[in-house]
């Protein structure tokens, strides 16, 4: 054998890992593909991204939207209000803006925002993580250049086309301006309530200083507002403006822009505000036009930027006439000098149209619109819907009768006693009926009802009549111990005059945009809570209120129309609510700090009322109340309550929900020549007290 045969002959030799090598060799030869792929997707995306980059930075920045203004009309179409676009919008430099400022509004709303370029990465993920931790969005990570760039540029509406836009405006402006500039711009802009746009314009508002010249404490309050104009505004809600600055004088601290003794003594300071008396606060309907504004944004969800710069028009339920003889009686009725306080609301009864509102005395002092305070207990005004119940009860009537004398009354199945008192301890010592009871607000007869009818049916009644307040099945709800806003009873009092049927008061009839086309429009909606019937007996019996003996007697000559309604007294407030077919109102006196009335300053309710109602109706000709099916009116015997035939000496006409008239009589039947009635002596009767009561009308 050769040695080429030998050689031939020899073993190869084996490689290393022959089998790793046969095994992952594919993978290793996949993976160098996805390097390859993934190396090429980054390079697009970069190019993407610098194409974009450069795409935007050739770009122009839109034109800002210009704001328009919006306006507020009342039922006639006359502009009332008009809301800020940019007419109160001040531009400083930001050397002129106070350094507190600057840290505060940095310190709450971006803390990084001279890190980053418009986006704040790890504020996002804090804000992720939070978010997902609490299940619901409790904290946002915008920075200061997105919200400038939202502000400027775009609408509110949560969309992604919107936020894509956002996003690209963000970047534009870091691109194109400073951060110091991007700041500036911000504070100039943002809004902090009240009509005031940007630092300068809020300074002068609240506390008549320019920006450059607040103080630290200032500084904190302001900077919390634009979070929440109408939750954090300081003549809106103390406490939560107080609340919010402790909250950005905590994250200056935790910043390092302020020491703690700062912060302490910041929060400890006393702060003068300016009283709102500028702009849109003066003038007419101010409590009203507050009251559209939060149920615009509160209750319809209209944004508080489109409100104010959206050139939106709000139709509104506000009657002209009778808001300016509203302010002029409130005006009148109560000295300069005085510090009482009294409140009103007028409501169409007909179809809810708030038609009047004063919330309080003096705007400018005091915002707070005590046409909706639930602090204040109706008294005896509550009385009608007590005895509304017992007419619905079948237990009483109008003749069922108690006695009027001190009495205790024994409740709880025995284990509480209740012993009310008359108004000056006086008492008439003998049986009374429901329509003297109404009339001389007797407050034994009212118990001795509650404890017949029951205080839960009397507590339903309220509900049915639109009262949502608070209230407990106890003896003393009958004398209206439980508070219940002016607005509620007013509400409630014009379902007697509709005829049973309660419509909810609005105050908004339609909102259009700036194209004229329409945003929100009020529907009614109603409920026929009681009878025609039913509410027409009470009618008939709270117009004893303004006849002799009745409570508002002396100013019944101011009232030249028919009227009904129930005055209230309690050693703190005064009412009197009540209504004509066209007009339900209810107007309250007192003091907000629960000081006790005088008998004069209690006194003061009824001419205001009186001289309210004839004035808004001065061009409105009287309308009695129509007599609806149901209703039967006879004569009967005040003091024994049966019917009263031609011999009975005491005869009075008397209205009854139809079968539950009295059936024994007191006297002989006259014959038809002396009584002069016809066969169907309930009607002829009805006609001539109508004929009676309109000369008197006339005539007084």
């Amino acid at each position: 054998m050769n040695k080429s045969s030998k050689r031939q002959g020899k073993p190869r030799r084996q490689p290393v890992f022959p089998i790793l090598a046969e095994r992952f060799l594919p993978y290793l030869l996949k993976m160098k593909n996805w390097l390859r792929w993934g190396a090429a997707t980054i390079i697009i995306f970069l190019l993407v991204m610098a194409g974009t980059l450069i795409y935007l930075r050739t770009q122009s920045l839109p034109v800002a939207a210009i704001s328009q203004t919006s306006q507020m009309v009342d039922l006639q179409g006359n502009v009332i209000d008009t809301f800020h676009a940019g007419e109160n919008r001040r531009s400083v430099q930001l050397s002129d803006i106070s350094h507190h400022v600057i840290e505060a509004t940095i310190a709450i709303e971006d803390r990084r925002f001279y890190d980053h370029r418009g986006f704040d990465m790890k504020g996002m993920a804090r804000a992720v993580m939070v978010n997902v931790q609490s299940f619901s969005a409790r904290q946002g990570a915008s920075t200061l250049t997105q919200q400038l760039a939202r502000n400027l540029y775009l609408t509110h509406e949560r969309t992604w086309q919107r936020k894509i836009k956002e996003a690209m405006y963000t970047v534009q402006l870091e691109m194109r301006y400073s951060k110091d500039e991007i700041l500036g711009m911000y504070l100039n802009q943002i809004y902090y309530g009240h009509g005031s746009y940007g630092i300068e314009a809020a300074a002068m508002m609240y506390f008549n200083k320019h920006a450059s010249e607040l103080s630290l404490a200032e500084s904190a309050m302001l900077a919390g507002i634009p979070k929440g104009p109408k939750y954090y505004s300081p003549y809106l809600n103390m406490k939560n403006a107080k609340d919010r600055q402790l909250t950005i004088l905590q994250a200056m601290l935790e910043g390092g822009s302020i020491t703690a003794e700062q912060a302490d003594a910041a929060y400890a300071e006393v702060l003068h505000f300016q009283s709102l008396g500028s702009g849109e606060q003066e003038g007419f309907a101010p409590y009203f036009r507050d009251y559209i504004r939060y149920v615009a944004v509160d209750k319809l969800g209209i944004n508080e930027q489109l409100l104010n710069e959206g050139g939106i028009t709000i139709y509104t339920t506000l009657d002209p006439t009778a808001q300016s003889k509203a302010e002029e009686v409130l005006a009148e009725g109560i000295p300069e000098s005085s510090e009482q306080q009294a409140a009103l609301i007028a409501i169409d009864p007909r179809n809810g149209y708030i038609k009047a509102m004063v919330g309080g005395r003096d705007y400018k002092k005091n915002q707070y619109n005590r046409v909706f305070a639930k602090t204040r207990q109706p008294g005896s005004s509550f009385k009608p819907i007590l005895y509304l119940t017992a007419l619905q009860s079948g237990f009483m009537t109008p003749v069922s009768r108690f006695k009027s004398e001190p009495t205790v009354f024994t409740y709880d199945e025995g284990r509480k006693n209740y012993e009310p008192h008359n108004y000056g301890d006086k008492y008439l010592n003998e049986l009374i009926g429901m329509r003297q009871a109404i009339a001389s607000s007797d407050n034994i007869y009212a118990v001795n009802t509650i404890m017949t009818v029951g205080a839960d049916k009397v507590i339903e009644t309220a509900k049915k009549l639109g009262i949502d307040s608070p209230m407990k099945p106890v003896p003393s709800l009958a004398l209206g111990t439980f508070p219940i806003s002016p607005f509620e009873m007013a509400s409630a009092f014009g379902t007697f005059a509709n005829g049973g049927i309660h419509v909810e008061p609005i105050a908004i009839l339609r909102i259009e945009d700036r194209k004229g086309q329409i945003l929100y429009e009020a529907e009614r909606k109603s409920e026929q809570s009681l009878t025609s019937a039913e509410a027409y007996v009470m009618t008939s019996l709270m117009e004893s209120v303004f006849e002799e003996g009745g409570t508002a007697f002396r100013v019944s000559s101011i009232i030249k129309r028919p009227v009904a309604g129930k005055t209230g007294t309690t050693p703190t407030d005064a009412w009197l609510v009540g209504y004509t077919p066209e007009l339900a109102t209810a107007v309250w006196v007192g003091y907000d700090k629960d000081r006790k009335l005088t008998v004069a300053e209690a006194y003061r309710a009824a001419p205001i009322f009186a001289k309210f109602i004839e004035g808004a109706l001065a061009a409105v000709p009287p309308k009695m109340f129509p007599i609806p099916e149901g209703v039967v009116n006879v004569y009967i015997d005040p003091t024994s309550g049966k019917l009263a035939e031609g011999s009975c000496p005491n005869r009075k006409l008397e209205s009854f929900l139809a079968g539950t008239e009295p059936t024994e009589v007191c006297g002989e039947p006259a014959s038809a020549e002396d009584s002069g009635e016809t066969k169907d002596g309930a009607k002829a009767a009805g006609r001539r007290s109508w004929w009676s009561d309109l000369k008197r009308w006339w005539t007084d």
